[in-house]
């Protein structure tokens, strides 16, 4: 039985093999048909890979011949363009066709039956052009001052820097670039003047710096500086964000109460009777009196950001923030046929008053959804800038 099972499995995998060998094959040769001459190529490579006399075999031998006219064709038209960037795409062609090559000669089977050409010299040299056309854009673009000609200038050096990892001096000039490109903005602290809640606004506020620290380029161009780092690095900004509670109350307590009579949905035994002297059964419903308390501690605030053009020293924009946090707790107690209770009645019954928690965690609680509102916007405000 065991010898069955296990012939059986392998005539699945035999047969599994041929599928998708079969699947591979009419991949590469849909690709070849639709003028998609590298994937035909790639997609045929591991079926020759594990067997060169696979009808993949005849899919790449003719493939990577269009291939590669194809993209000589391409390197003519892109090397002949007036575009002062056409060494980008002529190095990405070449890239393409050392992708090609590469995966042809990492497949013994493939390289014994296919030249591959490598074109590893050229693409250095195209690439070497085009962070050479780019760094020297740049360089005229920064000449020209202001901010809109500093950001494409910034994006010409970061391109050559992309095309030639550590082109020149292209990773300097980004920084000089970046510095009249970007849009700087101080985001002035929280003020909470009462003592009794500095820790918790403190933290409130390293929740905000720390957005501000891992979402400083929100557009790219815009840079946020808490008041000590602009301090520091002696920045000239052009919008102030100041933040301030207009109001916010902690620990406000709300206690009901409730007595209400309750029936118990079913009929349940409730004594016996002696019926020509046997003992019987009495059913109906019974009945007790539910005391319930329900307390609960509210939380909110409302926080006013104004955004201030430095210059100018007007208010550009300006919003509010509601936050709210409810704590409850239900406790309640019973008199009378504890039947008469549902599952989630009998539960509150046993439950006994909590107290809240202390001050400094409800201001953070109430704090949270103020934080994602404010967050959110300062987001969309400055997409734009």
């Amino acid at each position: 039985m065991m010898k069955r099972l296990l012939s059986l499995f392998l005539s699945s995998l035999v047969i599994l093999g041929v599928v998708e060998g079969l699947q591979s094959c009419k991949s590469a040769k849909k690709s070849l048909k639709r003028g998609d001459y590298d994937q035909s190529v790639l997609r045929a490579i591991p079926k020759v890979n594990d067997n060169a006399r696979s009808s993949s075999a005849d899919i790449l031998k003719e493939a990577y011949p269009l291939a590669l006219q194809q993209h000589l064709d391409d390197l003519k038209r892109q090397e002949n363009d007036s575009d002062p960037f056409r060494w980008e795409r002529a190095a990405e062609t070449y890239t393409q066709l050392n992708t090609l090559y590469n995966a042809i000669q990492g497949c013994a089977n493939c390289a014994r039956m296919v030249a591959a050409r490598s074109f590893f010299d050229q693409e250095r040299d195209a690439r070497d052009k085009a962070a050479t056309a780019r760094y020297e854009a740049g360089q005229g673009t920064l000449r020209q001052g202001g901010r809109e000609n500093a950001r494409r200038a910034f994006e010409h050096f970061e391109v050559a820097n992309a095309m030639v990892p550590n082109f020149r001096d292209a990773t300097r000039l980004m920084d000089e670039a970046y510095e009249t490109a970007s849009f700087k903005v101080v985001v002035e602290q929280v003020l909470v003047t009462s003592r009794a809640y500095q820790l918790s606004n403190a933290y409130f506020q390293d929740r905000i710096n720390e957005f501000l620290q891992t979402n400083r380029r929100l557009n790219k161009f815009v840079r946020f500086y808490t008041p000590q780092e602009a301090t520091n690095d002696k920045v000239q900004p052009d919008h102030v964000v100041t933040l301030q509670f207009d109001d916010f109350v902690v620990g406000q307590t709300l206690v009901e109460r409730n007595t209400e009579e309750v029936t118990s949905k079913d009929s349940v035994k409730t004594g016996e009777v002696t019926v020509d002297g046997k003992k019987v059964p009495v059913y109906g419903k019974v009945k007790a009196k539910l005391s319930r308390n329900r307390k609960t501690v509210i939380s909110k605030g409302l926080l006013d950001m104004q955004i201030q053009d430095f210059g100018s020293k007007k208010i550009v924009f300006q919003d509010k923030f509601p936050g709210e946090y409810r704590w409850v707790s239900e406790w309640g107690s019973y008199n009378g046929d504890e039947r008469a209770l549902t599952a989630d009645q009998l539960r509150m019954t046993k439950a006994r008053e909590q107290n809240p928690p202390p001050p400094q965690d409800l201001f953070i609680e109430f704090s949270k959804p103020i934080y994602n509102s404010l967050t959110s916007r300062l987001r969309s405000f400055y997409e734009k800038y």
